[in-house]
């Protein structure tokens, strides 16, 4: 099975550093749809992949573009929504990475599935802040959830710090901020 983490395109939370930070629910600019439309010539999405998505309007919109006319199943989990990277003490979630509410994802993204089997307390927080090992426990379970789809390929349409937080659990290896992707970039495991 491939793990394919893919960043999200650009969004308008980007625009203006750091003050655009503020921006509540940031949407995709033109640039980001146009990235998330060339990832659909990058990647030949199949009806049998699933695709895991971040409960933050521009990784929804990134996939709802992504995997447009392929009826794959489509998840949003907050086990991928945004991870601060590195960790800091104390810090709070920023407004353009708050999660939607599960209502709002079903009234306005309703082909996609919602991840259930995550807690209330995760649909609320998310994993922004989440202590490290706390973190790298749920990571590992979620790796393992994926591996029993049973699926060749599953996407994952995430953030640059959760990515990271990832690939330092998948590859074993310190990472930093210099090697999150870019936007639309992503990272391919076999597992």
């Amino acid at each position: 099975m491939d793990l394919i983490f893919i960043r999200h395109g650009q969004g308008e939370h980007t625009l203006d550093l750091p003050r655009s930070l503020q921006h509540r629910d940031p949407s995709l600019t033109s640039l980001g749809i146009e990235q998330a439309r060339k990832l659909k010539a990058q990647f030949q999405l199949i009806e049998e992949d699933v695709i895991f998505i971040s409960p933050i309007r521009r990784t929804l919109e990134t996939a709802t573009i992504f995997s447009e006319d392929v009826n794959c199943r489509k998840i949003v989990s907050p086990l991928v929504s945004p991870r601060m990277f590195p960790i800091l003490p104390y810090k709070k979630t920023l407004p353009c990475d708050k999660i939607l509410s599960l209502e709002r994802i079903k009234n306005e993204f309703p082909t996609f599935d919602l991840d259930l089997e995550s807690s209330a307390e995760l649909w609320s927080n998310g994993i922004n802040t989440m202590a490290e090992q706390t973190f790298e426990d749920l990571a590992r379970s979620f790796i393992r959830r994926c591996k029993k789809l049973n699926n060749e390929r599953v996407y994952i349409i995430s953030h640059d710090g959760t990515i990271t937080s990832y690939r330092q659990i998948i590859t074993g290896n310190v990472l930093s901020r210099e090697d999150f992707p870019g936007e639309t970039g992503w990272f391919q495991f076999s597992c």
